[in-house]
């Protein structure tokens, strides 16, 4: 009899036959998904052999949804997902006019999935635009709700534009100042909450330790906006050092414990000077708070002194533009990534053009707390490849493989990198990798879940 996914206090209970609902998807989301879903099963069956096995339930959005019940995301679908906890689904087309703006969104907000997790990684074989695409193994956690996904938006020349325009203008007339063309501007706005940044963070150390990460990167603009992006910076670092201080150093806690074993004999001043060059030019208040940093720091001595730091996971932080520079030129130095909302939405499909593209890359939508979880193509519905059987089902099987490790169910999982990994070794692969590698043979998008399903052996 099939069994719902549960949460209890300890975590996720997922029964040997657990009900997962899909979404098959728009355009190329019927070819994929009927490729998809042969990988999936294969694997949990041959890993498991017929012990466990996934009940699919069909659930609706989209194109197919709006056809079938004239709504383009029906309140059972939302229930499916409530009471199921971990689903999976295609690429969705964004309905044309007004109403919702964006399924995916839509989804991810209304069961406040806070967490949309993006692994990166190159698989031996794919073709890609840069010269070491094997140095990208990084996994982002991109904030979900907030920022300016938020949807906080008033169309420039509408009546609520000029009435917010008119309340800036009363209440904060400095600010309606900064507005070169306040007639003919639109207004977005942009929350960042202390509770909506933790929550992300947290989820993204907790990971980080877990799989045995390197690093974690805050990844911000916080030199321009200060107290949205600069203050979820702050906010990173002080979680880390509250909730996780036995298990992480922060970078600079590093520059100052690693000078201190290098001189023994040094002072807190003298190490002040080594961290911040321009020391000398600060003024006495400014030279007492990074002196009094150092004294902090030096604090951790008996855990994380002597060289034991080394062996932390080390909290860093980058500013958003120049990080798009350096998972280029520097990928090696990035592990784990957290960010938010719009940085996360660049960087991973940044990212994702390095190791292939965003046809094979993997995504899901996840709370944490709750366990609710969405796996999801990353990619769009490219409506002119629809039932041509062409399209690189990358992005879902990966993600599937994502879903199957979420459930704890690791050895299947395995398999299906396996199989990929196999697959594209042999240069067996769809039409977007045949076109870019040489001596490729080309195969249909049923054909390559063919090939993945025989590299599992």
């Amino acid at each position: 009899m099939p069994t719902p996914i549960t949460m209890t206090p300890a975590g996720l209970s997922v029964p040997n036959d657990p009900i997962i609902p899909f979404i098959e998807g728009d355009g190329t989301g019927p070819d994929i998904w009927r490729a998809s879903v042969r990988v999936l099963d294969a694997a949990v069956a041959k890993a498991f052999g017929g012990s466990r096995k996934i009940h699919w339930h069909e659930v609706y959005a989209g194109e197919k949804a709006f056809n079938k019940f004239n709504n383009w995301l029906p309140d059972q679908t939302i229930a499916g997902f409530r009471t199921y906890l971990v689903g999976i689904k295609g690429p969705l087309t964004t309905p044309v006019g007004g109403g919702i703006r964006s399924l995916n969104v839509a989804l991810r907000q209304m069961l406040d999935l806070y967490v949309c997790l993006r692994p990166v990684r190159w698989f031996n074989g794919v073709p890609s635009p840069v010269k070491k695409p094997g140095d990208v193994d990084m996994v982002i956690f991109r904030e979900n709700c907030e920022d300016i996904y938020a949807g906080i938006e008033f169309r420039e020349g509408s009546p609520e534009a000029a009435k917010f325009m008119a309340l800036l203008k009363e209440a904060f007339p400095k600010e309606f100042g900064k507005i070169r063309f306040p007639d003919s501007s639109g207004i977005g706005l942009k929350p960042v909450s202390r509770e909506g940044s933790e929550r992300l963070i947290r989820a993204a150390i907790d990971y980080a330790l877990r799989e045995k990460r390197r690093s974690l990167t805050l990844v911000h603009k916080g030199n321009i906006m200060k107290f949205t992006e600069g203050a979820f910076k702050d906010w990173g670092y002080a979680l880390a050092q509250r909730e996780f201080r036995e298990q992480c150093v922060t970078e600079r806690e590093s520059w100052i414990l690693g000078n201190k074993e290098a001189n023994a004999d040094l002072s807190a001043e003298g190490n002040a000077r080594i961290i911040d060059p321009g020391f000398d030019m600060m003024t006495p208040e400014q030279k007492g708070k990074v002196v009094a940093e150092v004294e902090t720091a030096l604090k951790l001595w008996p855990s994380h002194g002597q060289g034991k730091w080394k062996s932390k996971l080390l909290i860093k932080d980058s500013i958003a533009d120049i990080t798009l520079q350096q998972v280029i030129t520097r990928a090696k130095d990035f592990d784990v990534i957290a960010t938010m909302n719009l940085n996360g939405d660049y960087l991973s499909d940044a990212l994702a053009a390095q190791v292939g593209g965003i046809g094979i890359a993997p995504g899901a939508n996840i709370n944490y707390k709750t366990g609710h979880a969405i796996f999801e193509a990353t990619h769009g519905t490219a409506p002119k490849y629809a039932n041509l059987d062409q399209v690189n089902p990358g992005s879902v099987i990966l993600s599937g493989e994502m879903m199957l490790r979420y459930m704890g169910w690791t050895a299947a999982a395995d398999l299906i990198i396996k199989g990929m990994d196999g697959a594209i070794g042999a240069k067996t692969v769809t039409y977007d990798f045949h076109r870019l590698m040489e001596g490729a043979t080309k195969v249909k998008c049923s054909e390559f879940a063919d090939a993945i399903i025989k590299h599992m052996a």
